[in-house]
């Protein structure tokens, strides 16, 4: 793989967690905490209490944790403002989360919109590569393979590749026939919604 390969490959995976976090957040039947203060009580309770762990999971000083929870601050920096977010989002009613990506790993499948280079035929016909908009619903067993690569913090190649697995079987070779075999490039994702 050369450099530029391995940055496609890391932006394609980014865009793709981008889109399990943002359908995760549609799924939330409360709203996760806003402000710093609430932010860090929830994390620190995550935490079994410990402003230690928790200081060193958001990569500030114990002092920086205390002053959060005590109202002595209330503006984060920008670094520290994204990683309140994002950690209090991973944590936030996992429940909810676990019961969506079980039901489209078991009977619910789910549906990936995207935007992004597909090649399946040889210049000069209506199969050759291009950017294309696409919106499919992919089977449960497809689903079921996408999730396990994002729980298991797969490489890029595999996340990407269970992606691209899903769409071809869903959106390109669509009712066997000859099309069966048909290998599907897909790149150059300009963005990508997971819902369940």
């Amino acid at each position: 793989m050369t450099a530029d390969d391995v940055k496609r490959a890391a932006l394609t995976r980014a865009k793709i967690l981008d889109g399990f976090t943002r359908a995760e957040r549609a799924l939330f039947t409360r709203p996760a905490p806003k402000s710093a203060r609430a932010q860090m009580k929830f994390l620190r309770m995550r935490e079994k209490g410990s402003t230690k762990s928790l200081a060193e999971r958001l990569g500030v000083s114990r002092k920086t944790v205390q002053r959060y929870l005590s109202g002595e601050s209330t503006k984060p920096n920008k670094r520290l403002q994204e990683s309140l977010l994002q950690e209090t989002e991973s944590e936030w009613q996992p429940q909810v989360r676990a019961r969506a990506r079980q039901h489209a790993a078991s009977s619910g499948g789910m549906v990936i919109s995207c935007r992004a280079y597909f090649g399946l035929g040889p210049e000069g016909t209506s199969d050759a590569g291009r950017v294309r908009d696409i919106s499919v619903a992919v089977s449960p067993s497809h689903a079921a393979a996408i999730i396990a690569a994002q729980e298991e913090a797969a490489t890029g190649s595999d996340l990407h590749d269970a992606v691209a697995e899903a769409i071809a079987d869903a959106y390109f070779r669509q009712g066997g026939g000859g099309r069966a075999g048909l290998e599907v490039k897909f790149a150059d994702v300009e963005w990508l919604n997971i819902a369940f």
